[in-house]
């Protein structure tokens, strides 16, 4: 959560929560482009194909504004932030941490009565009045505030003198920090805090359940396992001055998780609230300890070291999963990880022309491959494909939330198109629940773009449920998502102009059914910052037509249902394996249910079916598939779609997860894996492991078997003659002792098959090739040391 600084104490709480603060005119931007429209990518529609269902609660917000709430009949909101990391709910105080000099702050409530009438329980309440579901932080830290202005955590009077303090309010309380710069140490948690463990979190949820009734009853739906806690050594160091560690995250999850589940089985849980990327890879314990060591700690820390060198959340995912498989509940329900964009100015309120453009492109680190993030991170982050794959190889079923993102410039028009082409990414990738922080004022551009998905005309219309595939030949210019509407058919069409000048493109739509003679068109823009534009209906010429979308503006097309109505055919049965070996396995599953069409053909994914190429293809009525050149020794979610006659796809079967046999001994192996492939271009990771002795300096050696060509490559020196391709390594992974492994990746186009290289060398003798892997697991992410005003 990124600090939001006091202006005024205890009545500052409300500010904090409601997000007030100056702000510059709504819909500030670039001037109206002038001159004739250019020419733009093609769009294509197809609802034929790509269908999954779209969570509604990825629409979500971080204190709501009620008002907003109602008009976007707001699927969720989130009570979170560092406030809430020490919120304790019987004397509605909370410890603002380092947001606000360690200070014991109150709400202003009605105390006689507490914990009734508390800020927590308005909260609930103003959910229960708009329709919204709950996301309730509750505290996991181990303390909590010890009562209502009860002090601070770094007394002057106590510790000596302070780089600041709170001289407005309260003179005495510092910020933690020496003259020198040093931090202040040894001080006592007591003197602002006191223990709170898993009991006081049951305590909490049965009196939210005595209250509101229980989650499957009108109650408080979701959980939240405290706020940031990789961050807790900065923010609440002053009751928690160390590192979160891999096992105290774990342990801490465990009791707490399960403290929420037997008061309230129904309530689902979130973890581990990470504040960012490194959260993926760094525990707090070793985020604390690289950044006052550097150096190659980042490479190898210690406390990932400890844990077989296995990265702090696949680590932690292993461990929710042996819970459960244990104790035969699950603890744990989504994987929830926070994401601030690290381009210099994005997160903020910077809005000059090069920060407006690095803003709308940078919504590309959520899912595409080829961008490489353009901060200190700078590597593909593919942020929710990646979230995929370690939830598929780690804890299969788990969903996936964001509970915090912020884009910045949500009062300004640029910040308006990146809200809405995010919430677009959000559907198309299969998020399960997001929440902005913070909330939008009603009339900032921000709102609009959620109002152009949640209520378009004022009355209530939607962007659809069912995603269906969309795709436009440059989205970096204009962005194209595209959903079916369960209630009445109608197909919805999101397109979003990013670029400063108007641009005319041709829109392809395939939907299997006849289309009518006209679309409606809803239109938000800078032309209009202040309403959605019902513009004259788009007349549909056999499935295509030609529109001008104007420069920085979102366009809606809600196409009404066909005259006959198709459906596509049910999801095919939970899959079982059989006959595994280290490069195969058959695959058994019952059979789908046709829809308008019969059934032509099952495929089988391993990765995302709307995104990745299926392994094995088999003609429907058979319902076996066996998969060859799988990677040994390797865990695979496989999933089964079946498609009908007429092209539709149904929605993929529940997975199943099988892991491959050992394979054979050799000097070296190499894996080869594909995350991602849209037809003319792709991107690969290859895993090089060391079975001989140890090496220091390698050189890996292969040749495509087609034309393809890399294009851009990472963690090595890449170079390629022909069809032959020699990388070197980085230096930094030069030592390969025996055993040892090392991931690299590329970016590369082709034309006609995209066949996986079959033989390897390393230092130039041959390797075992261990198979090729399509879209099982994205490259291993690089971690680096963030810098200190890094976005959170």
């Amino acid at each position: 959560m990124r600090k939001k600084l006091k202006a005024v104490g205890l009545t500052t709480v409300a500010v904090l929560l409601a997000g007030v603060g100056t702000v510059q005119a709504a819909g500030a931007g670039p001037a109206a482009s002038s001159g004739a429209a250019t020419a733009g990518p093609a769009l294509t529609v197809d609802t034929t194909t790509g269908r999954h269902a779209i969570d509604p609660h990825v629409y979500g917000i971080n204190f709501p504004d009620e008002a907003l709430a109602q008009e976007l009949h707001l699927p969720v909101g989130r009570w979170g932030g560092n406030a809430t990391t020490r919120y304790n709910y019987t004397n509605d105080s909370y410890n603002a941490g380092s947001d606000w000099y360690f200070e014991d702050l109150h709400y202003d409530n009605d105390v006689s009565a507490l914990p009734a009438g508390s800020q927590a329980d308005k909260f609930v309440e103003q959910n229960r009045r708009t329709g919204t579901d709950t996301l309730m932080t509750v505290p996991m830290i181990g303390w909590t505030a010890a009562g209502r202005d009860n002090g601070c955590g770094f007394s002057i009077a106590e510790y000596g003198p302070q780089q600041d303090s709170d001289s407005q309010w309260r003179p005495d309380c510092g910020n933690g920090k020496k003259p020198d710069g040093s931090l202040v140490t040894g001080n006592d948690p007591a003197e602002t805090s006191v223990q709170a463990g898993p009991d006081f979190v049951k305590g909490w949820v049965q009196y939210l359940d005595g209250t509101y009734g229980t989650a499957d009853d009108g109650g408080v739906r979701f959980y939240d396992l405290d706020n940031e806690p990789d961050l807790w050594h900065s923010t609440h160091r002053d009751v928690h001055p160390a590192g979160a560690s891999y096992d105290e995250l774990r342990d801490s999850t465990y009791a707490t998780g399960a403290a929420i589940k037997d008061a309230d089985p129904a309530a689902q849980t979130l973890g581990p609230v990470g504040w960012g990327f490194n959260s993926l890879i760094y525990s707090g314990l070793d985020q604390e300890k690289c950044s006052e060591q550097g150096g190659n700690c980042w490479s190898n820390p210690p406390d990932r070291a400890a844990h077989g060198g296995v990265e702090f959340a696949p680590w932690y995912l292993q461990q929710m999963n042996a819970y459960e498989q244990e104790h035969g509940r699950r603890i744990l329900d989504y994987f929830d990880e926070h994401i601030y964009p690290q381009q210099s100015g994005v997160s903020g309120s910077a809005d000059d022309a090069a920060t407006q453009a690095l803003r709308l492109r940078s919504t590309r680190q959520l899912w595409d491959p080829s961008y490489v993030d353009e901060s200190w991170i700078n590597q593909p982050i593919q942020f929710i494909p990646r979230m995929r794959s370690l939830v598929d190889q780690n804890y299969p079923g788990t969903k996936l939330a964001i509970s915090e993102y912020n884009w910045g410039a949500l009062d300004h028009i640029d910040g308006g198109l990146a809200q809405a082409d995010v919430l677009g990414i959000f559907g198309r990738e299969g998020l399960d629940l997001a929440t902005l922080w913070s909330p939008p004022k009603a009339t900032d551009p921000g709102a609009f773009a959620f109002r152009m998905y949640r209520n378009y005309d004022g009355n209530g219309g939607s962007f659809g449920d069912t995603g269906v595939h969309a795709a436009s030949a440059d989205q970096d210019a204009l962005s194209v998502y595209a959903a079916e509407r369960s209630t009445d058919h109608a197909t919805t069409v999101m397109v979003v102009n990013k670029t400063t000048g108007d641009l005319t493109a041709p829109v392809t739509l395939t939907t299997g059914t006849t289309l009518p003679t006209a679309a409606q068109v809803y239109r938000y823009g800078q032309a209009d910052p202040t309403a959605i534009q019902h513009a004259a209906d788009q007349p549909l010429d056999g499935g295509s037509f030609t529109a001008t979308f104007p420069a920085y503006s979102i366009t809606e097309y809600v196409i009404p249902a066909g005259s006959a109505q198709a459906t596509p055919p049910s999801a095919p049965g939970t899959p079982t394996a059989s006959a595994i070996g280290s490069d195969h396995v058959t695959l058994a599953w019952p059979a789908a249910t046709p829809g308008t069409a019969p059934l032509a053909d099952y495929r089988v994914y391993t990765g995302d079916p709307a995104t990745t190429a299926p392994l094995a293809t088999v003609a429907a009525p058979a319902t076996t598939a066996t998969l060859t050149g799988l990677t040994p020794a390797t865990t695979y979610t496989l999933r089964v779609v079946a498609t009908d006659t007429a092209g539709r796809s149904s929605p993929p079967s529940a997975p199943v997860q099988v892991t491959t046999g050992p394979a054979a001994t050799s000097s070296c192996t190499v894996s080869y894996a594909l995350s991602s492939d849209w037809g003319s271009g792709f991107t690969a990771s290859i895993t090089i492991t060391n079975k001989a002795a140890a090496v220091n300096g390698w050189r890996l050696g292969f040749t495509f078997p087609g034309n393809q060509k890399v294009t851009q490559g990472w963690s090595g020196t890449w170079s390629q003659n022909g069809t032959s391709v020699t990388v070197n390594d980085a230096g930094w992974n030069a030592s390969l002792p025996t055993g040892a492994g090392t991931t690299i990746g590329f970016n590369g186009s082709y034309s006609g098959a995209n066949t996986a290289p079959g033989a390897f060398t390393l230092n130039g003798a041959p390797c075992t090739a261990a198979g090729t892997a399509a879209a099982a697991a994205l490259p291993r992410a690089t971690g680096h040391a963030s810098p200190g005003n890094a976005v959170h």
